[in-house]
């Protein structure tokens, strides 16, 4: 996730996210979301278009990258 001076605050875009379920972390990605089944890639896909909405306005660049399990589910990451 990047950030601009001209955004919204960083603790504001955490609020945010973890609303809808997000959890802030560290490593690879800043924003991990746990599935409470297995997703689709359609229901990632609606679920980027939520993040979309989410964080309009706020000035944020984000990425949403999913990991693809054996059975075809997904779990998606913003970065």
């Amino acid at each position: 996730m990047m950030f601009s001076t001209e955004g919204a605050k960083p603790s504001e875009v955490v609020d945010r996210l973890s609303n809808i379920g997000f959890k802030p972390t560290t490593g690879n990605y800043d924003f991990v979301y746990e599935w409470n089944n297995n997703a689709t890639v359609n229901e990632a896909v609606f679920f980027a278009d939520k993040v979309h909405e989410l964080l309009k306005g706020m000035n944020v660049t984000f990425r949403l990258e999913t990991e693809l399990f054996d059975d075809g589910s997904c779990e998606p990451d913003i970065v």
